[in-house]
């Protein structure tokens, strides 16, 4: 069964009485190159696990499938159950937990049901739930790699350096946790139905250690203030955490401009203001 064929696919969800949710941002892949696509970069082999979140009707679970040793997906809607267990009939290595990941202890989940296994994550994700599900990926700690499909948009944000537009707090949590990097775009013509976007595929390798010595919550917590009030200068931003006088003095003490502005600074800058503003008595 070609799982990417759009008229069979048609026929078998208006037979399972299938509809699309806008709610749950389902778009499902009909050009077979970019499943295989996504397959091929995750970089899976022998010894390695694959995690997916929202299969739809199992295009891109098929591939996993045909690499990795193991391929554990979630899947929130029920109404997709009938469809899967028509498209991945065979597929011995696959278990779909019908369960909303966000919910899930993934951690748990992982040692429950790919035991010993590298794991990685290859997804076609939702582009409602996009930060939330990154967000929880990076913060379990229990991947390799991450291989998604996102919004164009939101994989210039996750690549993004210091100075560029697309720059921010988002593109600070991405990197705090992996080094990202966008591999290739991909259509609306590749999708039923159709976004009114375009898409790309970010693969990020996960660090194994925090690339700062510094307090993360800290850390996260100038972040935030400075990408809160972005238009503002550092100091002014910081000055409900810090008092203005406080921040002016972290922030010469780095050595930075009296008039700088948060998206100017890189990770490591942030990384020594933040320790500059905790050590101040």
């Amino acid at each position: 069964m070609d799982l990417c064929d759009y008229g069979l696919m048609k026929a078998l969800l208006a037979e399972t009485g299938f509809h699309f949710s806008k709610a749950k941002g389902q778009n499902f892949l009909t050009a077979r190159w970019v499943p295989e696509r996504i397959a091929d970069e995750s970089g899976l082999g022998p010894g390695d696990a694959a995690v997916e979140i929202g299969p739809g009707v199992g295009c891109l679970t098929e591939q996993l499938a045909r690499r990795a040793e193991r391929v554990l997906a979630y899947e929130v809607d029920q109404a997709l159950r009938p469809v899967l267990a028509r498209t991945l009939a065979g597929l011995e290595n696959v278990e779909v937990l019908f369960a909303d990941m966000m919910d899930r202890d993934l951690a748990a989940d992982c040692e429950a049901m790919l035991p010993g296994l590298r794991r990685h994550v290859c997804a076609n994700l939702p582009y409602s739930i996009t930060t939330p599900v990154l967000t929880k990926l990076y913060r379990s700690r229990c991947f390799d790699t991450v291989t998604v499909m996102v919004q164009k948009e939101v994989a210039r944000r996750m690549c993004a350096g210091a100075g560029q537009s697309d720059y921010g707090a988002f593109s600070l949590l991405t990197q705090w946790y992996a080094e990202p990097e966008i591999l290739f775009e991909v259509g609306p013509e590749c999708f039923m139905p159709r976004p009114k976007v375009r898409s790309a595929v970010v693969r990020l390798d996960m660090r194994a250690s925090a690339p700062a010595a510094v307090d993360e919550a800290a850390f996260f917590r100038v972040v935030r203030a400075a990408f809160n009030m972005r238009r503002k200068t550092l100091a002014n931003a910081l000055d409900g955490l810090y008092g203005r006088e406080r921040a002016g003095e972290a922030i010469a003490l780095c050595g930075f401009d009296s008039h700088i502005r948060g998206e100017s600074l890189s990770l490591a800058d942030f990384a020594a203001l933040t320790n500059a503003l905790e050590n101040k008595s």
